[in-house]
């Protein structure tokens, strides 16, 4: 008896063999289809950050970096949201650094945190 897996497991699966065998579409086209994925995730917090993420860093992105992406973009959204809220929950695995940036590209990683002065505004009193 063999043990078939789940319909979400087996689309994502065919998913990351697309984007493993896509490094020979045009590099253009794999930056777009990435970016609609990352603003039409299914939730609006999800489409929110990895939209605006997308959209800022997608055309500095060269094809390795872009495989990496896209194999991210395939995980369901209550995964990824886990990881970019406690980040503690991904330490070590393969998406580390992408979800750090991530973090850091929108002020999760507690820099916005930081009491506003009159050096940091520009301003004085």
């Amino acid at each position: 008896m063999t043990i078939k897996p789940e319909p979400t497991e087996r689309a994502a699966q065919a998913t990351l063999e697309t984007a493993a065998a896509a490094p020979t579409a045009d590099l253009d086209s794999r930056r777009r289809r990435a970016a609609y994925r990352a603003n039409y995730r299914g939730t609006k917090e999800m489409d929110w950050l990895l939209g605006k993420y997308a959209e800022s860093k997608l055309a500095g992105m060269d094809t390795e970096a872009l495989t990496h992406f896209e194999r991210f973009l395939v995980l369901p959204d209550p995964e990824l949201n886990a990881w970019l809220l406690d980040p503690k929950r991904i330490t070590g695995l393969e998406f580390a650094e992408l979800v750090d940036d991530i973090r850091a590209f929108h002020g999760l990683d507690g820099t916005l945190d930081k009491p506003m002065t009159a050096a940091t505004t520009g301003t004085e009193r």
